[in-house]
C-alpha cells in the first residue's frame, strides 16, 4: 500500500480514543486504493470490536483469528458492500447502484449483530448512487444505527449531495509525490529500465493503480512517438497516420487513454525549453488537446482521430521548439 500512511493514522486514532465517527467519505482520484483501504478498515473492526484503550494499533494488526477467516473467505456476515451489479446475468456492469441495493442493506441494519461488535457497509462508489438510493442512504447517515460504520467511496466528492458529504468525515487521498512514486515503482518493478519508470510515474499523475496499469502498456515507445513528432512535425504524416492507427478501437482505449495521460507531461517538457516569452503556443496546443478530448467524450470516442488531432498539436510545435533550441 502506498499513500495510505495519514488515512490511516487518522481513523486507528480515532478507533483508540473510542470517537470512531459513524460514516466515513473516502475522497480522491481513482486508482488510489480507495477500495482496498476501505477493505483494510472493514477487517479491523469486525476483528478487534471497540477501541477507547487510548492505543492506537496498525490495520494490519490481525485481530481475532476466527472472524480474520471469515473475512479471508468473504463470508463475514457483519461486512456489507454496494456496489454496481452486472446486467441481466451479463459481464457489464449497470450504470447506477439502484435504489432496491440500498433498501437491501437498509433492511439489514434492522436486524441484530450476528458476529462481533460492529457492521460495515462498504459503497464503492458513492458517486454511482441513483439519485433516490442517495436519498435513502442520506436518511440512514442521519440516524445511524448503533455499531454501524459506513466507508463511503468517492472519486468525484464535489458531486456527491452536500447533506451526505457533511454527515461524514472525509479521509482525503492524494496524488503521491513524484520520488516516492518512483522509489516505489522502482522497488515493484525492479526488471524496468529507471527512465520506463520515470515515463510510467510522470503519466500515473501520482497515482498507483494507474502507475500499475500502464506498466505493461509501453509508454517509452509512445512517448518517444510522440516526442519525434513534436520534434521535427512529422512530414508526410506518417508518425500521425500511426499514431491513430495505434489507439483506434475500442480494443486500444486504454493506449488512447494512455497517449492523452501522457501529453501534459510532455507538453510541460516543451514548454521549459522555452523563454518565459514564448510558452503561449504550448499553453494554446494544450486547450486545444483539452477541447479535443472533451468532444470526443460527448460525441463517438473516435480514438483515431483524437490520436491524430492529438499529433497535429503537437506537429505545430515542431519549428518552434527547433528555434528556441
Amino acid at each position: 500500500m502506498i499513500g495510505h500512511q495519514d488515512a490511516e493514522s487518522a481513523f486507528v486514532e480515532a478507533w483508540a480514543a473510542g470517537r470512531l465517527h459513524h460514516a466515513w467519505l473516502l475522497a480522491g482520484p481513482q486508482g488510489m486504493g480507495k477500495g482496498a483501504f476501505a477493505e483494510r478498515v472493514a477487517r479491523f473492526l469486525v476483528t478487534h470490536g471497540s477501541g477507547g484503550d487510548g492505543v492506537p494499533v496498525s490495520l494490519n494488526d490481525p485481530g481475532d483469528a476466527a472472524a480474520a477467516r471469515l473475512v479471508d473467505a468473504g463470508n463475514h456476515p457483519e461486512i456489507l458492500s454496494l456496489t454496481r451489479q452486472p446486467k441481466d446475468k451479463g459481464k457489464e456492469l449497470a450504470r447506477n447502484i439502484t435504489i432496491d441495493q440500498v433498501r437491501g442493506i437498509i433492511r439489514r441494519l434492522h436486524l441484530s449483530l450476528s458476529l462481533g461488535e460492529w457492521r460495515v457497509i462498504i459503497v464503492d462508489a458513492v458517486d454511482d448512487l441513483e439519485t433516490d438510493g442517495a436519498n435513502a442512504l442520506l436518511k440512514t447517515l442521519e440516524e445511524p444505527p448503533a455499531k454501524t460504520l459506513f466507508l463511503l467511496i468517492s472519486h468525484s466528492p464535489g458531486r456527491l449531495l452536500p447533506t451526505i458529504r457533511s454527515r461524514c468525515r472525509t479521509l482525503r487521498f492524494q496524488p503521491v509525490a513524484h520520488d516516492v512514486m518512483t522509489s516505489w515503482l522502482h522497488e515493484l518493478r525492479p526488471m524496468l529500465e529507471m527512465a520506463e519508470v520515470r515515463a510510467i510515474v510522470a503519466a500515473s499523475g501520482g497515482v498507483p493503480g494507474k502507475a500499475i496499469a500502464l506498466i505493461d502498456s509501453d509508454v517509452a515507445a509512445m512517448e518517444k512517438k510522440l516526442l519525434a513528432i513534436a520534434a521535427n512535425g512529422d512530414p508526410g504524416n506518417r508518425l500521425r497516420e500511426a499514431l491513430a492507427r495505434d489507439v483506434s478501437g475500442t480494443s486500444n482505449r486504454a493506449r488512447l487513454e494512455l497517449v492523452i495521460d501522457i501529453v501534459p507531461g510532455l507538453l510541460a517538457r516543451l514548454a521549459r525549453e522555452r523563454p518565459v516569452a514564448e510558452i503561449a503556443p504550448v499553453l494554446a496546443q494544450w486547450d486545444r488537446i483539452q477541447r479535443t478530448v472533451r468532444d470526443a467524450i460527448r460525441g463517438s470516442y473516435d480514438g483515431a482521430m483524437v490520436g491524430f488531432e492529438i499529433g497535429n498539436c503537437l506537429a505545430e510545435l515542431a519549428p518552434k521548439v527547433a528555434a528556441a533550441r
